[in-house]
């Protein structure tokens, strides 16, 4: 017999070899139907496979990642057994979940891969959906699925193989497809309801572009047809919150092929944002303590392989610029820099904490495939700061941080937001991360401590810490429910032993600081990205590019239009005034699609009664107000910082 435990804490018996979905059924017939995978031990298994010692174990559906992750990855396989039975002699390379849905990247031949082409897949994995066949694993030596593979003529898997050793490879079969795949997956094709495959598009095999571009369809799926509606009617309005579309059409920025991917250009209404958001962020880091400071765009390798940034951090990097016989990077971090100056003046307990911030310009090279509008950028403007404390202040400090998104999200009106505390892989120490075990667990149960503490909602994740330490990584949803990630909050309680960091404490001994990297706004590029998306380009007034238009009737008006500019413009406002010669009609639409918050129609009587006929974007005409009574409405609005209505 063995003993299962359950995440509510109770203890089970069980005959040694059942499976998670048996235990399903022990409790009852209905949560077993919904079971989609389970984890045991930490680990997510198939359902179907057999238990045979103590563990702790959990169920997982729909309703966990875990869960949705093994259905859309289940769902990706399905989808390639399509393609296989529509388009025989077709190569798979990697068919991953995704945060939401799936794909699959396949080498078609020379054949061109069309929107009727993906009807019909569609089609076929409707069909082959409902014979509800089974996922079956199957382990496999080495040598065995090299022959399988190579009578096949694939040489992706065959690529794949090569990092593989015997028994870490198995082969998932469902119908007549068989893959290579480390699993799991859900119990049968019966569970998936619901398929719409979404786009078609190139993808060079590994991300490099001196291979092959691939075909990589995406895809998603759901256990219903209600929930797939409610994704596609969600899809079509994110299709109209697109950043890269409201960046274009707003004037925000611009990306040309002579500068380079991944580069951007803001334009004059984006730079508008840009400064917005960083006057935010010194008012806020000025008031909390910090000091300002700004560091080159270059440096040293030393500096690189000191921190630990070199090797780890090598692939994205942009390759080195040798001079007079030195390599220099590109920086792809602010810290090394920053402590820099934290060692540049001795250090007593009276300094501490020491809080330095920058709005540092870094360069990373990322994949030219993983480029994506304001989101995955080459060159990034990043609001980072660097906190050095004693282990007492730690948790003030930490706290202090989270305090700061805090007042962020109500700004901004971020409602749903989730800490998530990113942790290290003991099986990767030494590898992925810095060898510290202890310190990895000390350091770990402080920050968990602070949240706890603090009543922050988080989950924890194993295995995506920084090298240096553990992190934090800010999820946020945007106003239709798209997940973004915005910024970390990392503790390093590694580089200050690299850098030989101190201060002198309260009995005259040298201490090692621990150290926060935090970036509440994250970077401009993908912050500006998140909110064009999240107010649909319709920015509360005082983040707004533009906001106030004057729009005259007539040319008669004009004076009194001009008067009323230069009176906002003298108030600090944001205006212009349309001196174009059209129809008020015109005026006002045009002015609405640029989401412009204000319109001052003037005409006649506007200027017989020395009054203004206010419109606001999207609820139009609000009455007449004085001059006088509009500017300090607006000054109010812009100085307090009040959120879009």
């Amino acid at each position: 017999m063995i003993q299962i435990s359950f995440p509510d804490g109770a203890v089970r018996e069980y005959q040694s070899g059942i499976s998670a979905m048996d235990v399903a059924k022990s409790i009852s017939e209905g949560l077993a139907r919904k079971v989609l995978a389970a984890k045991v031990n930490g680990q997510v298994w198939d359902a179907s496979r057999e238990i045979t010692a103590n563990a702790s174990l959990q169920l997982l559906t729909w309703e966990d990642a875990d869960g949705k992750n093994t259905f859309w990855h289940s769902s990706a396989h399905l989808m390639a057994e399509a393609v296989e039975t529509l388009f025989p002699g077709v190569k798979f390379w990697v068919g991953p979940a995704l945060e939401r849905g799936f794909y699959y990247d396949m080498d078609l031949g020379d054949r061109q891969m069309t929107e009727e082409d993906l009807r019909q897949i569609e089609s076929k994995m409707n069909e082959l959906a409902k014979q509800n066949n089974p996922y079956i694993r199957k382990s496999i030596s080495k040598q065995d699925a090299i022959q399988y593979f190579a009578d096949k003529g694939d040489e992706y898997k065959l690529d794949l193989l090569q990092g593989l050793q015997d028994g870490e490879i198995s082969f998932y079969t469902q119908g007549q497809f068989t893959d290579l795949c480390r699993g799991p997956h859900i119990p049968g094709t019966g569970a998936i309801k619901a398929i719409k495959l979404t786009s078609i598009s190139g993808a060079y095999w590994k991300g490099d572009e001196k291979n092959k571009m691939l075909t990589r369809v995406y895809g998603v799926t759901f256990p219903n047809k209600a929930e797939l509606d409610a994704y596609l009617l969600m899809m079509e309005e994110a299709k109209k919150r697109d950043h890269r579309k409201l960046g274009k059409e707003l004037g925000i920025y611009t990306m040309n092929d002579d500068i380079g991917q991944g580069l951007i250009l803001w334009m004059p209404n984006g730079t508008v944002i840009i400064e917005e958001l960083e006057k935010l962020a010194k008012e806020t880091e000025t008031e909390a303590g910090y000091k300002r400071v700004v560091t080159p765009h270059i440096a040293k390798e030393n500096l690189y392989l000191t921190s630990g940034h070199l090797p780890y951090y090598a692939d994205s990097m942009f390759p080195p610029m040798d001079m007079d016989g030195e390599k220099y990077y590109l920086k792809a971090m602010n810290c090394p820099h920053h402590h820099k100056i934290f060692d540049a003046e001795p250090k007593s307990y009276r300094d501490m904490p020491y809080r330095i911030a920058e709005y540092g310009t870094c360069y990373r090279y990322e994949q030219s495939g993983e480029l994506f509008g304001l989101m995955r950028v080459r060159c990034l403007h990043m609001n980072d700061a660097h906190i050095y404390c004693s282990k007492e202040q730690f948790m003030q400090e930490f706290k202090a941080v989270n305090d700061m998104y805090l007042k962020y999200f109500k700004i901004f009106g971020i409602e749903k937001y989730v800490m998530r505390l990113s942790l290290h892989d003991p099986e990767k120490l030494g590898q992925k991360y810095v060898n510290e075990p202890a310190l990895w667990l000390q350091t770990e149960e402080l920050v968990r401590n602070v949240l706890i503490e603090t009543g922050v909602p988080f989950v924890e994740v194993k295995g995506e810490g920084a090298f240096y330490g553990p992190k934090i990584d800010v999820q946020i949803w945007s106003a239709i429910g798209r997940e973004f990630t915005l910024a970390t909050n990392q503790v390093d309680f590694a580089q200050p032993r690299s850098f030989n960091l101190s201060f002198t404490n309260k009995e005259n001994e040298a201490e090692i600081p621990l150290i926060i990297h935090r970036a509440p706004l994250g970077t401009h590029e993908r912050f500006i990205g998140f909110l064009l998306e999240h107010y649909a380009g319709k920015f509360p007034v005082w983040l707004a590019p533009l906001q106030v238009k004057i729009l005259p009737i007539s040319d008669k008006f004009m004076d009194y239009a001009k008067s009323v500019e230069t009176r906002l413009r003298k108030a600090g406002v944001r205006v212009e005034l349309d001196d174009r010669n059209e129809k008020i009609g015109k005026k006002i639409r045009d002015t609405e699609l640029m989401r412009v918050p204000y319109m001052l129609v003037i005409g006649e009587k506007e200027v017989a009664e020395n009054q203004l006929s206010v419109r606001r974007q999207g609820k139009g005409d609000t009455g007449v107000q004085t001059v006088d009574a509009f500017v300090e409405m607006i000054k109010d609005e812009i100085e307090n910082r009040k959120s879009a209505e």
